[in-house]
């Protein structure tokens, strides 16, 4: 939660086009195909068929409508996810997935044992052997206490397909070196991983 993955997924689109705000933003699993076209960028949704969003600030409004449409508008949560895809000659094809973040304090219309219900959702695809697993974390934040990377290690405990990323550098404490390999303050598992530092936008 918070920890800045909208951001690293619009990177791999080069648009913005995920809903923001604090606390639990992502409400429902997002699946995002990405498909390569030799010109043009739109969306798609499997929802709204036949309909194009040359727009990217309208399929922010319909992903944030489309939520709130099976979740309610007071912070509920669904497993049932939104199917988005984007059109682009600046895209890989690739399918990427925005899973809520984790989260132990319900609020507003979130049922008590939402941690355990996010779990679960998570799990649904990170325990898939095919699947690549993103494990975001903010730069101002102890990795040792990494919710992301404790599920990531329970599906995935030789980090062979668990990359690290970390975000948020522009917050890190000062005199922290962000060149230090991450793993050096937290050896074993995430010694294995691969990590990337996702650049500070100016």
């Amino acid at each position: 939660q918070s920890a800045g993955k909208s951001s690293v997924l619009e990177n791999f689109v080069g648009k913005d086009f995920l809903p923001r705000g604090s606390g639990i933003v992502t409400r429902r699993p997002l699946i995002l195909q990405l498909n390569h076209v030799p010109k043009g960028e739109w969306g798609e949704f499997l929802h709204c068929r036949g309909k194009k969003f040359t727009d990217f600030t309208e399929i922010r409004k319909e992903i944030e409508e489309e939520t709130d449409r099976m979740t309610g508008s007071n912070k509920g949560i669904s497993s049932i996810p939104i199917n988005l895809r984007v059109y682009s000659p600046h895209v890989l094809n690739l399918t990427l997935i925005d899973l809520p973040g984790m989260t132990k304090v319900a609020v507003g219309d979130q049922p008590k044992d939402i941690e355990r219900q996010i779990r679960e959702m998570i799990m649904q695809f990170i325990t898939k052997p095919n699947c690549l697993v993103l494990a975001v974390s903010p730069a101002n934040s102890d990795l040792a206490n990494s919710d992301a990377l404790k599920l990531a290690k329970e599906v995935d405990p030789d980090g062979i397909r668990t990359i690290g990323v970390i975000t948020k550098l522009d917050l890190m404490d000062e005199g922290t070196d962000a060149k230090k390999h991450p793993g050096e303050q937290t050896p074993s598992f995430e010694t294995r991983l691969r990590w990337y530092r996702q650049s500070v936008s100016t």
